[in-house]
Order: C-alpha cells, then structure tokens, then sequence
C-alpha cells in the first residue's frame, strides 16, 4: 500500500537512515555495499563513455595508415628535400661585406669644407651665436643641424684656416677632409646631397 502522508515518509526516511545505526554488522555492511556500488561506477562509467566516443571513427584501413606514415616522413624524418634545403641555406659569409671604393675627392666637397671651416671660425661682427649659426647653416645638413646648434662659439679658439684642405678619404658620395687652422685642427666630413655637398658631421683634433 503507498505511503500518502508526509508523517508516513518521514517515518520510512527514519527508519532507512537509521538502519547502519542499529548494530556495528548493520554499519560494515551498508559501508561495504557503499563502496562496491562506487567500484562498479568507476569501472563503467569510463568504459560507456570510451565506447560512445569511438563509435562515431570509421576503421583505419591499412593503405590510409601507409599513406599518413609516408606523407609525415618528409618532415618528421628528414628526407631528400629537407637535407637540399639545409644543405642550400648559406652557413657563413662567403665573402667580405663590400665597402664603398676609395676615389679621387671631388673638388667641390674639398671647396665646401674649406668654406664651412672658414665659417667655423669667423666671428660674427655683433658677436651673436645665431648669426654664427646662420653663416654654418646652408653648408650643413638638415640631420646635423641640431647637433650643431649646441656649440658655443664663445668656446672656438681657433680664428682662421692656414693652408689648404686635405682629404683624408674620399669615397663617390663622401669625403673626409683635414684642415689646419691657427689652433685646433679640423676633420670635417662632407656628403653629397640632393642640394649638393654638405658638411654632415666634423671632429677638433690637436693642432
């Protein structure tokens, strides 16, 4: 007859719920029970599940197995190909880096160093720095015009040039030009622009 009370159910809960309780064989043999049924799942579970995810993979035939081994071996075991390519690549420089040719100095670069040195070591009549600029600033290029403006003129000792330009190196599209003055020497080197030769960078060296 089914229960139709709660008081009813409550009463079974009781009694399955307390049943482990009433004698110490009644407590080993619900553990037993319990542990068996957790054995059995675990043993189960896994199994339906692999067999549900293997269902949906058609058989491997062997010409498709020999077909995916010998497509990987190219790359997995180095083949032919693989060792040509290695074999290609270049291991170390040949030969050295080629520098630009040494030729004769362009007279104009020697002429546009002698003029930005002579501008370098006039001082201006009003004694101002920005006139002393102004006269450097054609003859130099735009990327070394900032660094050229941090010079003090104040600080140039030097107060004309003394003999002719030399050139130290002369390449097609820069030269290196020496000039003496009555102090400090002067290693200017000028470049070939698009506006023409321009003093690009210079060094004082003891005079």
């Amino acid at each position: 007859m089914p229960i139709r009370t709660n008081r009813g159910r409550a009463a079974v809960y009781r009694r399955l719920w307390g049943f482990p309780m009433r004698s110490p064989s009644h407590l080993v043999g619900t553990v037993i029970l319990v542990v068996a049924v957790l054995i059995a799942a675990g043993m189960l579970v896994p199994r339906l599940v692999g067999d549900g995810a293997g269902g949906g993979a058609g058989p491997v035939t062997p010409g498709a197995a020999g077909a995916s081994s010998n497509e990987a071996s190219p790359e997995t075991d180095g083949g032919p190909s693989a060792t040509l390519d290695r074999e290609a690549l270049p291991t170390r420089l040949s030969e050295p880096l080629a520098t630009p040719s040494e030729t004769e100095p362009a007279p104009e670069a020697l002429r546009r160093a002698r003029e930005w040195a002579e501008a370098w070591v006039t001082r201006p009549a009003d004694g101002s720095a920005e006139t002393w600029l102004d006269g450097l600033r054609p003859l130099t290029t735009p990327e070394f015009w900032p660094q050229l403006r941090s010079v003090e003129p104040d600080n140039i000792t030097a107060t004309e040039i003394v003999g002719e330009p030399e050139a130290r190196q002369a390449h097609p599209k820069s030269v290196e030009v020496e000039l003496t003055t009555d102090g400090p020497g002067l290693l200017v080197t000028v470049v070939d622009t698009d506006t023409g030769w321009r003093v690009s960078d210079y060094t004082e060296t003891e005079g």
